[in-house]
């Protein structure tokens, strides 16, 4: 493994609380080239069985200590061109792991702008400044006549002078700086004020008129709703300490005694708070709960993004797929169990050109020559009312009609992928026919479309875009490999998440397909223009192929352990096949007896799994959705009893769509008798659920919900 500077490893345990032997075999397979599905799918026992939530935080942590060396460097650099860098200060700086204190320490060293004190400085007032400072029993007025000079013109110029030069050093003092620090953590306070006049453009952000709290207790998502009220100007906010608590600490170490010179040490004290301290502290404070309200708010939207993907497909089945409208008519699609297109049109059931009876013989015609299995019907404007357009018809009530999340459909409609996939399609045909597949497999349509766009999170407009970016790629990739890739089927776009391979060598895959036809076993692969043995050992065991002539090509099982498999077989008398085929047999294998340096219990019990459920998709099959007979927030009254579907998840609760306009909110506290930290320890997206209408703001379009006692559909 490379050589790691002193003291990364026992900092990365410390943070990430994971053992240095396991995190030292973690680091040594990232660094040569492995990825976390990878790791910890196929190699538990090195790892100590860390899962992909904890590789994750492993691979971020190790990054940001990189970063925080890198800085180091630069800082040592920096000072040392200055002739200024002692072996104190650079062991301070080698010894540091937090990225605040390390730029305390370079505050002094760091190149500003012209300040105040660097302009008394000039004016040759710093030996006047020190005198002060020691706080000896100089008269403070005496000394400074003696720098009254052409270019400074009284006493109280040269004092205010040598004060901005203390008010400096104060500011770029260690204790200063701490002490700030954790009075700020002890008592920072977060206020939020309203904008004199924006009463009525901020009605929305009211619940944060003058609003108070700990900026370290605040929740993610109020703080985010207060910062982008902030933005748009409806909001003042500001953070701030106990700064009667935070004078006397700050007294305590800097005066020291009664001195007339202490006295302007205390006026630079006061000045460097205000100015300085103060307004460099609220900016990290600010940063810091900000970076700790983003990577929450990424976290639920990572987490709801995580079940949307691996929400149940339909399969392979023949679907007609609408996306409503109500002007420009609903656009149909129909599609074969492949996906493939095999007509489109518009019909008009709803809106102004009303042709109920028109619409309704084309579908049926549309079911008969198509031999339609499944009816998908996107979920935006019109969604509800063509649910009910086609349960009224009678030829249609034997098949199942599903609403689909059409979130990032219009997104994907007029990106290049979709343009590549049908160039001569209008987008809006493009968008039906991606509600068609999201039914048949939500996570191969979906994994098309930018993930910001899908819409299952709050905020994700206003979080650090970068780091959602990062985070939201991982969760499509661990949902990607947890699934596994059907290899003759799948596109070029879900193949490039899949472990190991990448843009490039997805394109290659499906190149090579297109030219010597369906891979009729895993080994094949290697055939293919840039697949090499890592690339190949990293991917295989997610890429599935059925009808291949050795059956373990269709499970999760890795080629790497296929003599495994074959030995147990043999150990049986049996073929492989008929091993697959018996539970009986996969039960009574002594696993003890295969346990090896390299293969150990865990992926001994996760090779039985397999082969246990050799094609299994682990997502189940979707399930038909019905509403409540609602039609509009008007009809609702406190104490109904409504159906509905979880439409997102956030912390403080979950949106349930009632099959109008406007969705209803279920607090954290009325989603369940026991208390829960997090609604998605009991709630899920897509999720049908009973709940009940404890309160009704047409004004506001609100809709309060409870679930209390009631029932999952």
């Amino acid at each position: 493994m490379h050589e790691l500077p002193s003291g990364v490893m026992e900092q990365l345990s410390y943070s990430t609380r994971a053992n240095t032997k396991a995190l030292g075999r973690v680091l040594e397979m990232f660094l040569a080239g492995s990825t976390i599905p990878f790791i910890a799918r196929y190699r538990k026992e090195y790892t100590g069985g860390l899962n992909e939530i904890e590789l994750g935080n492993i691979a971020r942590e190790f990054k940001r200590i990189q970063d925080l060396m890198s800085r180091k460097e630069t800082i040592l650099d920096a000072i040392s061109k200055q002739e200024k860098l002692t072996e104190e200060l650079r062991q301070k700086i080698e010894r540091c792991w937090e990225a605040s204190l390390l730029e305390d320490l370079y505050i002094p060293f760091k190149k500003k702008r012209k300040t105040r004190a660097d302009k008394a400085r000039e004016l040759g007032l710093e030996p006047l400044a020190k005198m002060i400072f020691s706080q000896r029993h100089y008269q403070p007025g005496k000394v400074a006549q003696k720098f009254i000079d052409e270019k400074i013109s009284s006493i109280e110029e040269a004092l205010q002078g040598a004060r901005d030069i203390i008010a400096e050093w104060i500011n770029e003092s260690e204790r200063a700086r701490s002490s700030c620090r954790s009075h700020f953590k002890r008592s920072g306070e977060l206020s939020a004020e309203l904008v004199k006049g924006m009463e009525e453009v901020g009605s929305n952000y009211k619940d944060y008129f003058g609003y108070s709290q700990h900026c370290l207790k605040v929740p993610s998502h109020r703080l985010l709703a207060i910062f982008r009220a902030e933005k748009e100007g409806i909001l003042k906010v500001k953070i701030r300490p106990n700064e009667e608590s935070l004078i006397t600490a700050l007294e305590r170490k800097f005066l020291r005694t009664d001195s007339p010179a202490s006295i302007e040490v205390k006026k630079a004290l006061l000045d460097s708070l205000k100015r300085l301290l103060l307004p460099s502290m609220e900016t990290e404070f600010r940063n810091k709960i900000r970076e700790r309200a983003d990577r929450e708010a990424i976290a639920v939207f990572g987490a709801n993004l995580r079940q949307l993907l691996l929400a149940p497909p339909l399969g392979s089945v023949n679907v007609l797929a609408i996306d409503p409208g109500f002007r420009s008519g609903c656009k149909t699609v129909c599609l074969n169990s492949s996906g493939d297109l095999i007509w489109h049109g518009v019909i008009f059931p709803l809106g102004p050109q009303l042709k109920t009876q028109q619409a309704a013989d084309t579908l049926v015609g549309l079911c008969d020559q198509f031999a339609i299995q499944a009816i998908a019907v996107g979920n935006g404007t019109g969604g509800r009312e063509t649910i009910d357009f086609l349960k009224e018809i009678e030829s249609l009530k034997g098949l199942q009609v599903y609403l689909v999340n059409e979130a990032g459909a219009s997104i994907y409609s007029a990106s290049e992928v979709a343009i590549e996939e049908f160039p001569d399609l209008d987008l809006t045909v493009r968008g039906a026919i991606s509600i068609g597949r999201r039914l048949m497999d939500p996570l191969a349509e979906l994994v098309k479309v930018d993930p910001r766009h899908i819409g299952v999170g709050q905020y994700q407009h206003d979080v650090n875009q970068k780091l959602l970016v990062e985070i939201l790629k991982e969760v499509v990739e661990l949902c990607v490999n947890s699934v596994g890739i059907n290899l003759n089927t799948a596109s070029s776009h879900l193949l490039t998440y899949v472990s190991g391979l990448g843009p490039s060598l997805a394109r290659s895959i499906v190149d090579y397909r297109k030219e010597n036809g369906a891979f009729q076993s895993r080994s094949v692969i290697k055939k293919v223009k840039g697949m090499g043995l890592k690339a190949f050992e990293q991917s295989a065991g997610f890429l599935r192929v059925r009808n291949s002539n050795n059956p373990l090509d269709n499970t999760g099982v890795h080629p790497e352990r296929y003599p495994l498999v074959k030995q147990m077989a043999k150990d049986l008398g049996l073929k492989i096949e008929e091993l697959i085929e018996s539970k009986e047999a996969l039960k009574s294998i002594p696993l003890s007896n295969y346990v090896s340096i390299d293969v150990g219990l865990p992926t001994l019990q996760d090779i039985i799994s397999e082969l246990e459920k050799p094609g299994l998709d682990p997502r189940g099959k979707a399930k038909e959705i019905n509403f409540s007979d609602i039609k509009s927030i008007e009809e609702l009254r406190e104490g109904m009893i409504v159906k509905g579907i979880v439409s997102n998840l956030a912390k403080f609760g979950a949106f349930v769509d009632l099959g109008i306009k406007a969705s209803g909110l279920i607090h954290i506290s009325e989603i369940c008798d026991h208390f829960i930290r997090d609604p998605a320890e009991v709630l899920r997206l897509g999720q049908s659920v009973e709940v009940k209408v404890l309160a009704v703001d047409i004004q506001r379009n609100r809709i309060s919900l409870s679930k209390k006692g009631l029932q999952n559909l």
